[in-house]
């Protein structure tokens, strides 16, 4: 028997952090499937991973290559692959001498230059882009290898200056034999940069129209997107072009998240017209739209990265899609009949990352009790398996958390989604009477979603007796559109409100110790978890908070301190700044240092360019002086989420020291470190 927070644990910080991330971006090339994949141990870089059919599974690109780019900061796809015997465009001479293996494309993240890679062929990556110093230089997502063009077609994202906001973005053509690795002419534009945003296309299957997504300031992709089509021209020297460009779907309150071409000519778009993200079969000339399968589920989700896929389509017709509410599931639509059969299994979340080879599906899933796996289903057998990144417990199952989904009740009676992790560990008990702390997690985005799967940070706190309750307030995806609009106008009150809620809920229901709550976020559930400290909203409710690179100055953030995909974000999410200038005031943070009363620490990247370290700096220097113990924490090489594992141990034992002190137990390792809280 020992007090909450206490117990001994063998989930230890080091274990926590080395299963930090998930694999991404899943795709076939030929046979094979390929993801990139977390190495936290590696000062955070993304591996890509090539699984065999013979099952072997390898990391292709050794470090220090890093697959990944900084498209709108959070990154796109990075990368594309085809079998090389499969080629034949007199540009890739060189590549048919090397014999048969994947030519593959990608981005690396220290100098945002797209390469070439033969894995099979021996040698090292060729640069096939040039390098910018203009602003943040010229960025590369989801490239369409197109090796009978003898090019590569993807998302630009180009800057004109120095500012976050001086950049423009097209569809670009890149050529294949690297003309245009020193040679910014011999990149080919595709489109114009009328639109802000685009996606990359998606050729028809007689590769004679593409398919695109633009969207505009002040939506974002959740609000309001355009399904653009194009007609691209015959094969020739230029490598084809796109003509006649027009919006056949979409609108300032229509979001479309994905698009795709069936085998028949016609598109299939995961859009939200009917309030929840549906597949639609779109007509491409007319744009008339039918409903393929009429749920209150969504079938898609907020478009963060360029190049998400949460549906793929099968060679016969069928279409491959994750859907839900709340909790996800992999399933196969019939279109003809809108019939869905789901893939059985203990999965509750499945990654936006799908691909097809043949009659086979695979996608990345997770449960409870199980990290992000790489699952294979047999469409003719209805078998799901595990084929990568296989699951295994690093410590006895015994210590991970026994969750379950609460729905609770918010201001008005509105329903308040949220997932309970309470204490569990089988080795301890708590003394009679006593009533365990808990920690309120505030997700990110805000327009995200945080799934039920088994995260071995939130096991780190459960089993030493720390109660965990994520989340998902209003203006969370995987509700449908109402739900997610609740936030609209309301950033810091809806979200406080909910998650003030949940915490005096389970007070009152005696599952928490209403005098040991805490909350803690990162970026958006940084805010939430600021804003929760010095909003009348959630007076009293928390004895503590761990706020991570978050926003505390909305009028700062908004004008100039951040990203341009997020610069105007704030226009749906607060107001109108020129209409509301004292609604962005009244709800900082940074105005409202005077009413905090509880200690907190801060965790900041100094790399960050989406929540810079400036506006931590200009809160504490309002909070110097007023007597409440907080800590500031900072990360040389971290931007915006941590992914190096020595920074998330820090941060892990901080958090750990904060609730100690505060709540008042010992932590069972002496190992770790007392954070020192200054008053």
């Amino acid at each position: 028997m020992a007090p909450y927070g206490s117990w001994a644990s063998p989930v230890s910080a080091e274990l926590a952090a080395s299963h930090d991330g998930r694999p991404e971006y899943l795709d076939a090339v030929g046979q094979e499937i390929w993801w990139t994949a977390p190495r936290p141990e590696e000062g955070g870089r993304r591996a890509l991973v090539r699984l065999r059919p013979d099952g072997v599974e390898e990391s292709v690109l050794p470090a220090p290559w890093n697959v990944r780019n900084r498209v709108h900061e959070y990154g796109g796809r990075p990368w594309a692959g085809v079998e090389r015997e499969a080629m034949g465009h007199p540009l890739l001479e060189r590549s048919r001498e090397l014999g048969e293996g994947p030519l593959l494309v990608f981005t690396h993240f220290d100098d945002q230059r797209l390469y070439a890679y033969e894995p099979d062929a021996g040698g090292e990556p060729r640069p096939l882009t040039p390098v910018s110093e203009t602003g943040g230089g010229r960025r590369w997502c989801d490239p369409l290898v197109l090796p009978e063009r003898g090019e590569v077609w993807c998302v630009l994202e180009e800057f004109t200056g120095e500012g976050p906001t001086d950049l423009r973005r097209v569809l670009a053509a890149v050529p294949l034999d690297g003309s245009a690795a020193d040679d910014r002419g011999a990149v080919r534009e595709l489109t114009d940069d009328r639109h802000r945003f685009v996606t990359g296309p998606r050729l028809s299957p007689d590769g004679r129209r593409a398919a695109w997504i633009a969207w505009d300031h002040p939506s974002m992709p959740w609000d309001g997107t355009e399904l653009r089509v194009a007609d691209v021209s015959a094969s020739g020297s230029a490598g084809g072009t796109l003509t006649g460009a027009r919006t056949v779907a979409g609108g300032p309150e229509e979001s479309i998240a994905q698009v795709e071409w069936a085998p028949d000519g016609s598109l299939v778009a995961a859009t939200d017209r009917t309030g929840w993200w549906n597949l639609h079969r779109v007509d491409p000339e007319t744009g008339a739209a039918v409903n393929l399968c009429p749920r209150e589920e969504e079938f898609a989700a907020g478009l963060w990265k360029i190049g998400l896929r949460w549906f793929a389509m099968l060679p016969n017709g069928l279409i491959a899609t994750v859907h839900g509410a709340g909790d996800t599931a992999l399933g196969i639509l019939d279109p003809a009949t809108g019939e869905l059969a789901d893939v059985p299994g203990g999965w509750t979340d499945w990654a936006s990352a799908l691909a097809v080879v043949g009659d086979r599906v695979t996608g990345v899933a997770a449960g409870p009790y199980s990290g992000h796996e790489i699952i294979e289903l047999d469409t003719c057998t209805g078998r799901a398996r595990v084929t990568g990144s296989a699951h295994t417990d690093a410590v006895d199952p015994a210590y991970y958390p026994q969750p379950r989904h609460r729905t609770f009740t918010g201001p008005d009676g509105r329903e308040v989604h949220a997932h309970l992790y309470p204490p569990r560990n089988p080795d301890f008990a708590a003394p009679d009477g006593e009533l365990p702390p808990y920690v309120v997690w505030a997700h990110g985005g805000p327009t995200g979603h945080v799934p039920l799967v088994l995260d071995l940070e939130l096991a780190y706190f459960t089993s030493r007796g720390i109660g965990v309750v994520e989340v998902n307030y209003g203006g969370s995806t995987g509700y449908g559109r109402e739900y997610r609009n609740r936030l609209r106008e309301q950033w810091g009150v809806v979200d406080v409100e909910d998650c003030a809620a949940v915490a005096r809920e389970l007070a009152a229901e005696g599952t928490a110790d209403p005098a040991r709550i805490a909350i803690r976020g990162g970026s958006a559930g940084g805010w939430t978890s600021a804003a929760s400290l010095t909003s009348p909203l959630a007076e009293g409710v928390y004895a503590c908070a761990t706020i991570i690179y978050p926003i505390l100055d909305l009028a700062s953030w908004a004008t100039g301190e951040t990203h341009d995909f997020e610069s105007q974000y704030l226009e749906s999410l607060v107001g109108p700044l020129a209409e509301v200038p004292e609604r962005y005031r009244e709800r900082s943070p940074q105005h409202h240092a005077d009413r905090v009363r509880a200690p907190f620490v801060l965790l900041q990247g100094l790399d960050d360019v989406i929540c810079p370290p400036v506006q931590c700096e200009r809160f504490l220097q309002q909070i110097a002086g007023r007597g409440v113990p907080h800590a500031y924490l900072t990360f040389a090489g971290e931007g915006h989420g941590f992914r190096r594992a020595d920074t998330m141990i820090r941060a892990i034992e901080a958090e750990t020291s904060l609730y100690a002190q505060t709540f008042g137990f010992e932590p069972a390792e002496p190992g770790v470190p007392r954070l020192e809280l200054k008053p």
